[in-house]
């Protein structure tokens, strides 16, 4: 772990920064922070949102001022060690790749020197870490993407992605939780409905979590209920 560094977000909130780079590795001590932190802050703490490098902790000002919170973290953190990352939960992704819901999967497996059906294989033969939540409730930032099939996000953003919208942006890859605006690389679409967890306060992914996508036929997402509108074309 690199140096630590704590740096005000608002006037009650502190930014604890961990690392300055992205990696799988990160997890493991951003869990320990996660867990340490909460102890500390107990019921002063408002929000503690981990990321990929960093945690951002809101705490009740009217509980603590800046310096004690601040004391308060570098207490939690000193002598900080790993978490066990098998503690996360695997999740099974079931997803129907196509080009009709998944409108990039030609152009990203052109972008690769892979046939279609490689780039399938290449998504899906990875666990891939979830490293934050955000942007949608649901939302799982997860990584990190194979270098061979990283894929920067399109120029023109869509207005529209529909809910289980599968998609790679650089070495990340995310689930569209609900019908949403979006510039992610789609891939195709699965029928988990990750906005109705998130909605009953219990997200089906949690940061240090695992995903696994499985390809399934057309046949198999229709008979789970998944809807097979054609993506929108972007303008």
């Amino acid at each position: 772990m690199s140096e630590r560094r704590v740096e005000t977000a608002a006037m009650d909130a502190l930014m604890v920064r961990l690392f300055d780079t992205i990696d799988e590795a990160n997890m493991a001590w951003v869990i320990a922070a996660d867990q340490a932190l909460r102890g500390a802050f107990g019921a002063a703490l408002i929000d503690l949102v981990p990321s990929y490098t960093t945690l951002l902790v809101h705490y009740d000002c009217q509980q603590m001022n800046h310096a004690e919170a601040l004391g308060l973290i570098n207490k939690a953190l000193s002598g900080l060690e790993p978490a066990d990352t098998q503690a996360g939960e695997l999740h099974d992704i079931p997803v129907w790749y196509d080009e009709s819901v998944g409108p990039e999967l030609p152009l990203v497996a052109k972008r690769a020197g892979l046939s279609v059906d490689e780039l399938i294989q290449q998504h899906c033969n990875h666990d891939y870490c979830v490293f934050a939540l955000g942007f949608a409730p649901g939302y799982g930032f997860m990584g990190l993407v194979d270098e061979a099939i990283a894929t920067p996000r399109l120029k023109t953003p869509r207005r529209k992605v529909a809910a289980g919208s599968v998609g790679i942006a650089d070495r990340q890859t995310a689930i569209y939780p609900l019908l949403s605006p979006g510039g992610w690389n789609i891939l195709g679409r699965t029928n988990v409905p990750l906005f109705e967890y998130a909605k009953r306060g219990e997200p089906l992914f949690r940061p240090g979590d695992k995903v696994r996508f499985r390809a399934i036929s057309r046949a198999e997402f229709e008979a789970d209920g998944g809807d097979t509108t054609p993506m929108e074309e972007r303008p």
